[in-house]
């Protein structure tokens, strides 16, 4: 097993510190937010968008609408359309499963 001295694991403990922790601000449903994780601006912009477009479309519908209200009913509205596209990924595979082991019992079949 290859050993590391003080040096290198101090460097490697810095080189994983600094890529975990980038810090982004983003802006939703008018509060701002300071964030901290691993992905890129980009991406933590595009959810906060995200995010922030979907309590704006529930609290359009309400009469009374609490932030708080609002980001509980996006919470599960956004969990919701998590739980869908899961379940279809999971019927996607079980298709091509099928497929697959039908084609394979095929191949075999003919072969002899």
């Amino acid at each position: 097993m290859a050993r590391t001295t003080g040096k290198e694991a101090r460097a490697d403990a810095h080189e994983r510190r600094t890529t975990v922790s980038q810090r982004f601000e983003v802006e939703i449903y008018g509060q701002r937010y300071a964030i901290r994780g691993e992905a890129d601006q980009a991406y933590v912009n595009e959810l906060a968008r995200e995010v922030d477009e979907q309590m704006r479309t529930l609290a359009g519908g309400m009469k009374v609408a609490t932030p708080a209200k609002v980001a509980i009913l996006a919470a599960l509205n956004l969990a919701h359309q998590l739980h869908q596209a899961r379940k279809f990924q999971h019927e996607k595979v079980e298709q091509l499963a099928d497929s697959l082991i039908s084609s394979i019992e095929e191949t075999l079949g003919g072969a002899r």
